[in-house]
């Protein structure tokens, strides 16, 4: 005999927070959303954005990252990646909100760059990222303890990407280290070789390898994984001592899924096409392909492709979706033959942006993002040291010939 009356199970150490319920300060899914969202099904949220947003006027700056639904990339005042967009809201002091329609860590840096009478608001603070997840401050700090124990430490400088908190940027900063995003992880690497003898790459171990590998000349030998739930990272004193790249075990959930099957099949299927990825891609993938880039990078191929071409995309869906209707003149198809959605990202819709800015519009500031103060300052430390780096801002994408 079977109940007709679903019993919720009770949640664990270690399974997902119910969207809405309770809150894991130790992880960037933290979730309390207080009051009652609009309906999904309601016909007229469109007009109450619109509504809300124009009530708002110049007092609200929306940032739109390039994964979000469309639903929602219709009403931000810019869109890019996630340093674009923190750079962004640090160029509109004058706007006292800031509405990220992005994921937590997105928040966290746009916090750390704008003014400390500017609100940055998170529209769902479920809406966090898998690969920061997998780079805990406290796993990080032991980490650091096991290079000291092995004597590398001194000669280590930590380089983290864009997509990590900002616990693990202030760490970064606090041990001479930078920031890097996707497009200029090897000036940033090179830096570091610079200061130092190795590099602790954070969290994407396979931006880290792209980058060491293809770009700066090392081979797959010169780089380990440390493993943050293994004795020693999984990596003996010996190994420590010989590796120049120490790649932390993460990875991007959306883009680890691609494989070289992958494109060999969209090549059997499409035999003139061009397979541009993002460095976020597993080595073997990105071999596999033409190109690869950063989000912004991929943007500017499409645009700039000959019409006619043929476009395999091994990125977001999201945004592989907008860049097609956006160039009708060409042929553009995802990559993986799976759905791909950045489930994360996807939590910012349509009802939690309503919500947020007709709680602005009533005065209620939601879902604040709050970087605590000794930690913006070295996370701002080491965004600083990226900044300074020479020709960071033009810094090339790579292209595999």
């Amino acid at each position: 005999m079977t109940s007709d009356t679903f019993t919720e199970p009770q949640p664990t150490p270690l399974a997902l927070l119910m969207l809405g319920r309770g809150a894991d300060p130790e992880s960037e899914r933290g979730v309390e959303c207080p009051g009652d969202l609009p309906a999904p099904s309601d016909p007229g949220l469109v007009e109450r954005a619109y509504a809300a947003k124009a009530a708002l006027g110049d007092k609200v700056f929306v940032l739109g990252h390039h994964y979000q639904r469309d639903e929602v990339i219709q009403f931000a005042d810019v869109t890019g990646d996630s340093f674009k967009l923190a750079r962004d809201a640090a160029a509109r002091p004058s706007a006292p909100y800031i509405v990220f329609s992005g994921v937590h860590f997105m928040a966290e840096s746009a916090d750390i760059l704008t003014g400390p009478e500017q609100s940055v608001l998170l529209p769902d603070l479920a809406a966090g990222c898998s690969m920061a997840d997998m780079a805990g401050i406290g796993q990080v700090e032991d980490a650091w303890d096991v290079l000291v124990d092995a004597g590398v430490a001194d000669v280590t400088i930590p380089v983290t990407y864009m997509n990590s908190t900002a616990a693990i940027k202030a760490f970064t900063g606090r041990h001479g280290g930078t920031v890097c995003t996707s497009s200029n992880a090897q000036r940033a690497m090179e830096w570091a070789f610079e200061q130092g003898q190795k590099v602790l790459f954070l969290p994407d171990q396979h931006l880290g390898r792209n980058t060491a590998v293809l770009q700066l000349g090392l081979t797959l030998a010169d780089c380990v994984v440390f493993d943050p739930h293994q004795a020693g990272g999984g990596l003996s004193i010996d190994q420590l001592r010989a590796a120049k790249v120490i790649l932390w075990k993460g990875h991007c959930s959306v883009h680890g899924r691609f494989t070289v099957q992958s494109v060999t099949e969209l090549r059997e299927r499409i035999p003139d096409v061009n397979i541009l990825v993002h460095p976020e891609c597993t080595h073997e993938v990105v071999l596999a392909s033409d190109y690869v880039g950063s989000t912004e990078y991929i943007v500017r191929t499409l645009a700039a492709a000959e019409p006619g071409s043929s476009w395999g995309l091994g990125t977001e869906l999201n945004l592989v979706r907008r860049l097609a209707l956006a160039h009708p003149d060409k042929k553009v198809v995802f990559l993986e033959k799976n759905v791909c959605f950045c489930s994360t990202m996807n939590r910012i819709d349509l009802p939690h942006l309503v919500w947020t800015l007709e709680n602005l519009v009533a005065g209620n500031v939601v879902n604040r993002i709050e970087v605590e103060p000794d930690v913006a300052h070295w996370a701002r430390i080491a965004l600083d040291r990226m900044l300074a780096l020479p020709g960071v801002a033009t810094a090339p994408a790579t292209t595999q010939d």
